[in-house]
C-alpha cells in the first residue's frame, strides 16, 4: 500500500522506522514545523524530519492542516492509509476521509483510558500499573475513534515517563505495522470505546511540576517520575529552587508539617508528606547539573525543620 506517515516527536520515530521496513511504501512523511530550542532559541527540525532527510520521502510541514495547499500536496500523493503517531494536531474531515483505508493511530493507551496529548505521563503520575498501546481507525474526536489492536505493558517502579515512552513507542511501531497487515488481510474487526470508562490525559504545562507536599509519599513519587523529564517536579526552600528528578517513599510516618525537612544525613534528605516521608535521591538546582542527594549536600547546607514549599519566599 501506498501509506503517508503523520507525526513529529521521538515517540513516533520508531512508528516511521518500523514501515519504512516494512513491505508497504512510504510515500510522503507530514510533520511539525521546525520550532526554537535551547537559550539561544536556535530553530530545530523534530526528529521525524530527520528521518525523513535521511531517506529522502518527500516531506511536508504545514503551519496549518486546513489549508486547500496542503490537501492538494496530500492528495497528490494518492495514499491508501494514513499512519499517524504523536502528530500533534487533530485531523479534520478533508484529510480523514481522503485515504480509502482510513487513518490509523497510534496512541500510547489503553483507550478509552488516558484521552489526550500526555497519556503516558498521566499514567506514570497516577500510579498505574500497566498501560499499553492502542490503534485505532481516527475520527474527528480525541482518540476517539474505533479501536484496532491492543497490546499491554507492565509500567516499573522506577519507570519515569520518559523511559516508560521508550518502550512504548518501539511496542507502537511493532503493532502499527502488525495492524496494517491484518487490516490488509481483511482479519480485523474495529471495535467502537466505551466513553463511560473514558479518562482525559491532558497537555502538561511547566506549572504542573509544582510538588504539593500535602499528597501522600508514594503520589508525590509517582508525580516526580511521571513529570521526568519534562516540565520535571519542582519545590522552594526560601528562594532557591530545586527541581527533584527522583524520590523514594519511605515506610515511616511523620506528625510534622508537610514539606518540613525531618532527617539530612551525609547521603540523604527526607521531607515529610501529608502521608508518610520522601527521601529525595536525585535533586537540581538553578544553574547547577543534577546532582544525587550526597553530591548535593557536600556543597550546600540544609537545616533539619527547613520547609520545603510550592512557591518561593
Amino acid at each position: 500500500m501506498r501509506i503517508v506517515f503523520m507525526g513529529t516527536p521521538e515517540f513516533a520515530v520508531p512508528s516511521l522506522e518500523a514501515l519504512l521496513k516494512s513491505e508497504d511504501q512510504v510515500v510522503g512523511i507530514v510533520t511539525q514545523p521546525d520550532r526554537p530550542k535551547g537559550r539561544g532559541h536556535t530553530l530545530a527540525p523534530p526528529p521525524v524530519k530527520i528521518v525523513a532527510q535521511r531517506t529522502g520521502i518527500p516531506l511536508l510541514q504545514p503551519l496549518k492542516i486546513k489549508t486547500p495547499d496542503f490537501l492538494d500536496a496530500l492528495a497528490a500523493w494518492k495514499p491508501d492509509l494514513i499512519a499517524v503517531t504523536a502528530f500533534g494536531r487533530i485531523l479534520h474531515a478533508p484529510i480523514l476521509n481522503l485515504p480509502p483505508k482510513g487513518c490509523v493511530n497510534v496512541h500510547g493507551s489503553l483507550l478509552p483510558k488516558y484521552r489526550g496529548a500526555a497519556p503516558v505521563q498521566w499514567a506514570v503520575i497516577n500510579g498505574e500499573g500497566e498501560t499499553g498501546i492502542t490503534t485505532m481507525l481516527m475520527d474527528e474526536g480525541m482518540d476517539t475513534g474505533p479501536m484496532l489492536l491492543q497490546e499491554r505493558i507492565s509500567i516499573r517502579s522506577e519507570d519515569t515517563a520518559g523511559t516508560l515512552a521508550s518502550r512504548l513507542a518501539e511496542l507502537g511501531g511493532q503493532l502499527l505495522v502488525e495492524t496494517i497487515r491484518r487490516l490488509k488481510a481483511g482479519t480485523l474487526t474495529p471495535r467502537v470505546q466505551d466513553n463511560a470508562q473514558a479518562t482525559l490525559a491532558p497537555l502538561l504545562r511547566k506549572e504542573d511540576g509544582v510538588i504539593d507536599w500535602t499528597r501522600s509519599a508514594p503520589s508525590i513519587s509517582s508525580r516526580i517520575r511521571g513529570l521526568s523529564p519534562w516540565p520535571g517536579a519542582y519545590t522552594f526552600l526560601g528562594h532557591d529552587r530545586w527541581n527533584i528528578w527522583s524520590a523514594v517513599p519511605k515506610p515511616t510516618r511523620s506528625d510534622e508539617q508537610p514539606g518540613t525537612i525531618i532527617a539530612v544525613t551525609k547521603h540523604s534528605i527526607q521531607v515529610a508528606t501529608g502521608e508518610g516521608v520522601l527521601e529525595l535521591v536525585e535533586i537540581q538546582t538553578a544553574n547547577s547539573k543534577r546532582m544525587t542527594a550526597a553530591q548535593f549536600l557536600a556543597g550546600h547546607r540544609v537545616s533539619m525543620g527547613a520547609r520545603l514549599e510550592p512557591g518561593g519566599s
